[in-house]
């Protein structure tokens, strides 16, 4: 009865604070009445007329397909590259450095180059930049989850004869599965982020180039519902996935549980 108590008292707390927050912002920003600050009744009425039926179709979906797209094929690309690398000294002696200096680059110092090379401000181009920044967290998730792995069963496999893509795919992958799915948890999140800087920068439709519009109009009311919907993206996809790991990893709480600490 304890644990339900001290739960129950978490959800309420977990709820109370934005609610508060929200509160606290509407009565201010009435008093205030400042046009930078608009009260979020207003941005609620803002998203829904803007969002929930004008321009759902136009901004909100192209957005949506461009982020899972280009965390799909990073995600995938991140672990391709991250096995062999994984599981090769020389080979990560020889790409880590490669790796380290594109994983710094900030995604604005690359958006101009990915326009020229790619020759348009298309999905192409944004799904490409997108997809090419989720690499790197799943890249080296991958790297750190394969190096972790105990040598004694990778050896035990080659020893029986196994085929090394069937020690890749039932001993090698599963086992750093969990720490792979770290990776593209980040990744997703990232995908968001970069989704935003690509529409800003270089787009005539989605999210990020509306946030850009309502900015250089001083449109407030839908610079702020843009900016919220970014946000609830963000939350919903990361809560999603959470939900499908659960799912995908329910195999690895059932063995660290049964594990003796």
């Amino acid at each position: 009865m304890r644990g339900r108590g001290y739960e129950a008292v978490k959800i309420a707390a977990e709820i109370a604070v934005p609610i508060a927050i929200v509160v606290i912002w509407e009565l201010w920003a009435r008093s205030a009445d400042s046009q930078f600050w608009p009260p979020p009744s207003k941005i609620v009425q803002e998203f829904m007329d803007l969002w929930v039926f004008e321009q759902f179709r136009s901004d909100v979906v192209p957005s949506l397909l461009r982020i899972l797209l280009g965390f799909g094929i990073g995600s995938a690309i991140g672990v391709v590259l991250g096995v062999p690398l994984g599981m090769s000294l020389w080979a990560r002696k020889f790409a880590m450095p490669h790796i380290e200096f594109w994983r710094a680059m900030p995604p604005p110092a690359l958006l101009p180059i990915s326009v020229i090379l790619l020759h348009s401000i298309g999905n192409l181009q944004k799904v490409s930049f997108i997809a090419f920044f989720c690499i790197f967290p799943v890249l080296l998730n991958t790297i750190d989850g394969i190096r972790g792995l105990d040598p004694t069963l990778v050896d035990t496999a080659r020893a029986y004869g196994i085929p090394a893509h069937e020690r890749i795919r039932r001993i090698v992958l599963p086992a750093a599965f969990p720490q792979i799915s770290a990776g593209m948890r980040i990744s997703l999140s990232l995908a968001v982020i970069i989704m935003v800087v690509a529409e800003y920068f270089s787009s005539t439709s989605g999210v990020g180039y509306v946030l850009l519009i309502s900015k250089n109009t001083f449109q407030l009311g839908p610079m702020w519902a843009a900016i919220v919907l970014i946000g609830l993206i963000g939350y919903l996809l990361n809560l999603a996935y959470l939900l499908a790991e659960r799912r995908m990893l329910a195999w690895h709480r059932g063995w660290r549980a049964a594990t003796p600490q």
